[in-house]
């Protein structure tokens, strides 16, 4: 029977070593996002994982409270705002990898009613917003720091009657709480996403704000300086793909990938 040399045998494992594919990094994912991509993000991280990618773990809330988490020790590796400004926020501190930054996704401002209102379509006036109020309530989003809330303030200060609506609001801490209060009718009107309005049968969108009227609506994702191996990067990739696209285009966000 023939015998490899030892010398010979010692090359072959060497280059068995050497030639063997890296073990696939599993050190699970933190993602803080946007409160209106919860959805699509969960749908998309257990696709990314059921395909050979690490867990994906999500914090959601306002873009403005998750930078401020960041901001304050909070072990994100990747994070998704709901617009730039949060995310310059985040950059000009040197919390973010600068180089893996991407504006992915937009997005457009409705306004919502309970499915059960009797305001099917609404003008963007100051009357017909008055009277389809009543007595209650407009509920939005915190207008001085969350995204969903300084879009519909510029919006209808654009319009010309914000300073009718402002001691009328009822101001959520995300955009979910917003649309959950119309939804159980304790607000006849909200001012949410299209895809928020999308994922719940208890509202009907009554109207959308042009999209002149407020700055453009862009999901910015990027990397933390403190994400731990390379899950981040290789979901923030998945995120860029064709498979995440189709789950974002089928929940109604506009994918820029830009």
């Amino acid at each position: 029977m023939f015998r490899a040399p030892r010398a010979l045998m010692a090359s072959l494992l060497m280059a068995m070593v050497v030639i063997a594919p890296a073990k696939a990094d599993s050190t699970p994912v933190t993602v803080f996002a946007a409160a209106s991509l919860k959805d699509v993000l969960e749908e998309a991280g257990k696709a990314f994982t059921a395909s050979g990618g690490p867990e994906i773990r999500f914090s959601f809330a306002a873009s403005s409270a998750l930078a401020k988490q960041i901001e304050n020790g909070a072990p994100a590796d990747l994070f998704a705002s709901a617009d730039l400004k949060w995310m310059d926020y985040v950059a000009d501190k040197k919390l973010i990898r600068s180089e893996t930054r991407v504006n992915l996704l937009g997005n457009t401002l409705v306004v919502i009613a309970p499915a059960s209102s009797a305001v099917s379509t609404l003008e963007l006036t100051r009357a017909s917003v008055l009277k389809a109020l009543g007595d209650g309530r407009l509920s939005t989003c915190d207008v001085a720091a969350v995204p969903a809330g300084i879009y519909a303030k510029a919006a209808f200060q654009n319009l010309g009657f914000w300073g009718d609506l402002e001691s009328r609001l009822a101001q959520a801490d995300n955009v979910r709480s917003t649309l959950a209060f119309v939804a159980r009718g304790e607000a006849p009107l909200g001012i949410v996403y299209a895809t928020d309005a999308k994922v719940e049968p208890n509202v009907r969108v009554v109207a959308v704000f042009p999209e002149e009227s407020h700055e453009p609506i862009i999901y910015p994702f990027a990397a933390t300086t403190t994400a731990k191996g390379e899950g981040a990067a290789q979901f923030l990739a998945y995120l860029r793909g064709p498979s995440a696209k189709a789950i974002f285009e089928r929940a109604g966000f506009p994918v820029l990938g830009r």
